[in-house]
């Protein structure tokens, strides 16, 4: 089982580092693409913090986090069991969210965003493929943590 979670892993980072490539190569900084209007929005930014740039511009404080969270989720992913499989995918979600970022950081300073919503009237920070691998790896394991004691290793 652990092959798939693998494949999952590097299938995500590919796919987010292919997305920030063409957006890179496709827009100038900040430049916009409105796809459905006053809702979406292709916007190429870049990051030098953590979400809604929280601690902008501390790239090495990021790189240090990311690297011992990374041994931390290893360490959890390999000690979970097979029968385990949403608290594996999550860890896998997260640890792939947490490499495609990690790859931006060490290579240019900065994290490539290009996903803009305006929901509501509000403008909800840019984001990226990594981030939606987070974000839905953290959701995932804080309900199978909630809801599923016995598959839980936290």
């Amino acid at each position: 089982m652990k092959k798939v979670e693998i494949c999952l892993i590097v299938l995500i980072i590919a796919l987010d580092q292919l997305t920030k490539s063409w957006i890179e190569s496709a827009f100038q900084l900040y430049e916009s693409l409105e796809i459905i209007p006053h809702f979406f929005s292709l916007t190429y930014a870049r990051n030098t913090g953590a979400a809604w740039s929280v601690l902008e511009g501390q790239m090495g404080f990021f790189i240090i986090l990311t690297l011992l969270v990374l041994m931390g989720l290893c360490w959890l992913f390999i000690k979970t069991p097979k029968e385990s499989t949403f608290t594996r995918i999550s860890f896998a979600l997260i640890m792939a969210g947490a490499i495609g970022n990690f790859t931006d950081r060490v290579m240019f300073g900065y994290v490539r965003d290009f996903l803009d919503f305006l929901i509501f009237g509000y403008d909800f920070p840019i984001f990226n493929v990594a981030d939606i691998s987070l974000c839905i790896g953290v959701g995932l394991l804080a309900l199978v943590t909630f809801l599923d004691k016995e598959e839980s290793v936290l």
